[in-house]
C-alpha cells in the first residue's frame, strides 16, 4: 500500500514537473534583420517617443555616462544586481534583430527574442497592461530614432540558483496578472485613461507599493508606498501623512510642473519621472492620471487655503520677536526662512514646511536629502533652485532642523536618531 502511494506520488512530481517544464518554456523568435523591416510612420514613432518616455525607458536603461538606452544601469535587489538591457537597435547586442513579436512579448509577458525569462526588475507585469499599438509604437521609436549602440549587458551578480531564469517561470505564476487593461464601466473615459496610464506604461506601484520576500508587489497594499534609493516614495492613498490631502487637481498640477503648493517638490528619484517622463504626456493625460489617483485618495475636492493645518503652519511660520531657544529654530530662522517665510498665504515658489510631505512622513529620509543636496534646476519647478548645505552643516545642525520642523512646524511624533539618518545619507552621497 505505501509502495503504490508513493508510486502515485512520484508520478504525480513528475507530471507537475513537466507541466512547469512546459508552461515556462518559450521557444525563440527568429532574427529579424533591419533591413526587413518596413518603414514606420512618424506619426507612430512620435507616440511611441512619448510613451517611452512616460516609461522612463531611458532612465533605466542608460548607465551614468554611458550611451542613451544601452543599458548597464544597476538595478540593486535584495538579491544581487542586475544591469539593465540595451535595447538600442545594435543587432549584436542590442535588440536590433528583435521583430515587433518579439518585443511585444517581452513587454508583455517578461520573455525575451531567444525565449528567456526577464528578471522582474524589469516591469512587464505593468507593461502587460499596455495595447498592442502603443507597444509597437514604442518599438518604432526605438528602432528608428534611438542610435545604435554596441554594448554587452553585464551579467547579473544574483547567486545560484536564484539566478536560473526559469525560475522567474514561477514567479509570475504565483504573482503577475497577466494581459491588457480593461475599462471599469462603471468609470468615466477619463477615469480610465488615467488608470490604464498608471497601472501600465507609467508603473507607479513599481515604486510606491510596497514588495514581499520575493520581491513582488504586495496587491493588498497597492500604493501603500515603499522605500527607493535610499528615499521613501510616499504612500498614493489615503494613509499619505500630508496635511493637505492630495486630489484630482493637486496631482495634475505636481505631475505637470514638478511641484505640488501644498505638497513638495519632485526630488531624487522621483525628478525624471517627472521632468524627463510624465511630462512629455499631453495635458489629457497628465489630468486623467491626476483624476484616477485622486480617486484612489478619496478626498474631496476642497480649498487647501483654508485647511486648518495651512493656517497653523502660517501662523507658526510668523517671526518671533522673542529670542528663538531652540537652536533648530535658529538655524531654521537663519538658513531657511528667507525663503521659505510665507506670510498670510503659500506662494507656490516658497514651500511651507509644516505641510510639507518631506516633514510628515514617517521617515526623515526626504527631508534630509533635500537639505544636503539642495534641489536643482532639474528638479522640482524649473528654474526654482534651492542651495546645498551639505558643506556648509553639520550632521547634528541638519539633524536639529529636521527635528525643529518635525515638532515645532509639523506639530507631529519626533523622528529617532536623526544624526544617524543624516550621516547614513550624507555617506549615501550621489543618489541624489
Amino acid at each position: 500500500m505505501l509502495k503504490s502511494t508513493l508510486s502515485i506520488l512520484a508520478g504525480a512530481g513528475v507530471l507537475a514537473l513537466a507541466g512547469f517544464g512546459i508552461y515556462a518554456y518559450h521557444s525563440p523568435y527568429a532574427v529579424e534583420p533591419p533591413s526587413a523591416r518596413p518603414a514606420f510612420d512618424p506619426a507612430q514613432v512620435e507616440q511611441g517617443r512619448i510613451l517611452a518616455a512616460a516609461g522612463y525607458c531611458a532612465t533605466c536603461h542608460t548607465a551614468a555616462g554611458g550611451a542613451p538606452y544601452a543599458g548597464n544601469f544597476p538595478v540593486t535587489t535584495d538579491f544581487g544586481t542586475i544591469y539593465a538591457s540595451n535595447i538600442t537597435p545594435d543587432p549584436e547586442t542590442g535588440i536590433g534583430n528583435w521583430s515587433k513579436a518579439a518585443f511585444r512579448r517581452a513587454m508583455h509577458e517578461g520573455v525575451d527574442r531567444e525565449g528567456r525569462h526577464l528578471f522582474p526588475a524589469f516591469p512587464f507585469d505593468h507593461f502587460t497592461k499596455m495595447t498592442d499599438a502603443d507597444v509597437d509604437a514604442v518599438y518604432a521609436y526605438l528602432m528608428t530614432e534611438v542610435a545604435p549602440v554596441q554594448d554587452a549587458t553585464q551579467a547579473p551578480t544574483i547567486p545560484f540558483p536564484l539566478n536560473q531564469r526559469i525560475l522567474q517561470a514561477g514567479w509570475k505564476l504565483l504573482f503577475v496578472d497577466f494581459g491588457r487593461y480593461t475599462d471599469d464601466p462603471a468609470k468615466s473615459a477619463e477615469w480610465n485613461r488615467g488608470a490604464y496610464l498608471v497601472e501600465g506604461v507609467t508603473h507607479c506601484g513599481a515604486c510606491h507599493t510596497p514588495r514581499n520576500k520575493v520581491g513582488a508587489e504586495e496587491k493588498s497594499a497597492r500604493f501603500a508606498g515603499a522605500s527607493i534609493d535610499a528615499w521613501s516614495a510616499p504612500a498614493l492613498t489615503a494613509a499619505n501623512p500630508s496635511a493637505v490631502p492630495w486630489t484630482a487637481a493637486d496631482f495634475t498640477r505636481y505631475l505637470s510642473t514638478g511641484a505640488g503648493v501644498y505638497h513638495g517638490i519632485a526630488a531624487g528619484p522621483m525628478a525624471p519621472v517627472v521632468h524627463a517622463g510624465l511630462r512629455e504626456l499631453p495635458a489629457s493625460d497628465l489630468t486623467a492620471i491626476g483624476v484616477y489617483l485622486g480617486d484612489v485618495v478619496g478626498a474631496p475636492e476642497a480649498d487647501p487655503a483654508a485647511s486648518p493645518a495651512v493656517q497653523a503652519s502660517l501662523a507658526a511660520g510668523r517671526p518671533d520677536p522673542a529670542w528663538r531657544a531652540d537652536e533648530g529654530e535658529r538655524l531654521y530662522a537663519t538658513a531657511c526662512a528667507a525663503c521659505h517665510y510665507n506670510a498670510e498665504s503659500i506662494v507656490a515658489e516658497r514651500p511651507e514646511l509644516g505641510i510639507n510631505s518631506a516633514t510628515r512622513l514617517d521617515d526623515p529620509s526626504n527631508l534630509i536629502h533635500v537639505i544636503l543636496d539642495g534641489v536643482s534646476s532639474a528638479e522640482g519647478t524649473p528654474g526654482v533652485v534651492m542651495p546645498a548645505f551639505r558643506d556648509a552643516l553639520s550632521d547634528p545642525q541638519i539633524a536639529a532642523i529636521a527635528a525643529y520642523l518635525r515638532d515645532k512646524r509639523a506639530d507631529l511624533a519626533p523622528w529617532t536618531d536623526l544624526e544617524t539618518r543624516v550621516a547614513q545619507i550624507r555617506a549615501h552621497q550621489g543618489t541624489h
